[in-house]
Parts: structure tokens; C-alpha cells; sequence
């Protein structure tokens, strides 16, 4: 199973970056070679700073989603859970990170599906201790060793 680590968010400050323009992914316009605006992640990713929290994701489980072990996580509690979110659940008392399914909510239990074929849905049912903690509403990797603090 995958699980997350849940880290406190701070806002307090601001982090203000250049942003680029339009980063194209096929051949590079000389004209484009510029800074536009600053990116602030609080601003710019954060609705809800009261209400947003990090995780630190620990497994496979959802690679096929693009969700790959090491990456951050930033979990929204504020945002409404929907039918196929990517959520952070507590589930019998561990943290996971799972696609949401409630297709089988009539039938009395949900499930969260794993995004990796190797991984089998976990299903929840009411003798389950369970909660929808949060939404993933982002996350965030490093491409480079040194993007992780590393030398």
C-alpha cells in the first residue's frame, strides 16, 4: 500500500519565483527567452491555506497515475471528495493514496483503487475505520537529484 506522510503547510511567507511564459514542448522560440511574472506557490496553488496540508508519498501504488514514491502531495481537507478524486483516506488507523470509487456506494462499501496493476482496491465497508482525509489537488516531484537535497 501506498501511504503518505502528512507535513504542516506554511504560509506565512511568500515565495516568490520567475515564471516563464509558455514553456512549449516542441521547438523554442527565441523571442519567448524571457521571464513574464513572478509564481508564488501560496498564491498562485493554495485556495485554502487554513485548510491545505502536504504529504510525502511512500510506495507504488500509484505510478500509473503519475503519483511515483518521493513526491509531495499537497492535500486539500476543504475540497468535497468526488467519484474518481485522487484523496488522501484514513483507513484502520494508516494514511493511503488512492483513487476514490463510490460506483459501489449502493451496494453498501467503496472502494480506493490503486493506479498500478500490481496493487488490488482496497474496499470499505462499515465496519471499516475510514475517512476521506483530503483531495490531492497537486503534487510535486523532483526530476533531479538535487531537487531532493542532495549533492
Amino acid at each position: 500500500m501506498t501511504k503518505v506522510t502528512i507535513l504542516p503547510s506554511e504560509f506565512g511567507q511568500r515565495l516568490e519565483l520567475q515564471l516563464a511564459s509558455a514553456l512549449k514542448a516542441g521547438f523554442p522560440s527565441p523571442a519567448e527567452d524571457y521571464a513574464h511574472e513572478g509564481l508564488d506557490f501560496n498564491r498562485d496553488l493554495i485556495r485554502h491555506p487554513e485548510a491545505t496540508f502536504y504529504g510525502r508519498v511512500d510506495g507504488d501504488s500509484m505510478i500509473d497515475a503519475g503519483i511515483n514514491d518521493g513526491d509531495i502531495a499537497v492535500i486539500d481537507r476543504s475540497v468535497e471528495a468526488q467519484d474518481g478524486d485522487v484523496v488522501v483516506a484514513y483507513v484502520n488507523n494508516e494514511f493511503t493514496i488512492k483513487y476514490l470509487d463510490l460506483s459501489h456506494k449502493s451496494d453498501g462499501y467503496i472502494e480506493l483503487r490503486p493506479a498500478n496493476k500490481d496493487y488490488h482496491p482496497i474496499r470499505i465497508d462499515i465496519t471499516d475505520d475510514f475517512e476521506v482525509w483530503g483531495v490531492v489537488v497537486w503534487t510535486i516531484r523532483a526530476w533531479h537529484p538535487g531537487g531532493k537535497g542532495e549533492n
